[in-house]
């Protein structure tokens, strides 16, 4: 019996030292994903309606790739509200958005080439 509990206590010790080892992996993962919304790219779109007043702008896109958004058609609020003067409903455009905290702010718009 001796023998089952020095090899069950051994068991014990040799999981609790993986366990910080999954939490770091966990962050290194964390990271990646970081990384990868700073990479982000700028998306196809067409302008829907502006609402200049509510710094808010309607956008049929396609997929938002660095978000893994499929493209459809949503509302979103403008970083500053000086972007909504670079399109109009109609406007073939790009543009860059992000989550904060999970609320997607459009913080760049481009003419479409």
């Amino acid at each position: 019996m001796k023998n089952a509990n020095t090899l069950l206590i051994g068991a014990m010790l040799s999981l609790a030292t993986l366990m910080p080892l999954s939490a770091v992996a966990q962050a290194a993962g964390d990271a990646g994903k970081a990384a990868t919304t700073t990479a982000a790219s700028m998306t196809d779109g067409e302008v829907r309606k502006i609402d200049k007043d509510a710094g808010k702008i309607t956008i049929k896109h396609g997929d938002i790739k660095h978000l893994e958004m499929p493209g459809m058609t949503m509302v979103f609020t403008a970083k500053d509200k000086a972007l909504l003067d670079k399109a109009q409903a109609g406007d073939k455009i790009r543009f860059m958005v992000i989550n904060e905290g999970g609320k997607m702010v459009v913080t760049a718009i481009e003419p479409a080439k």
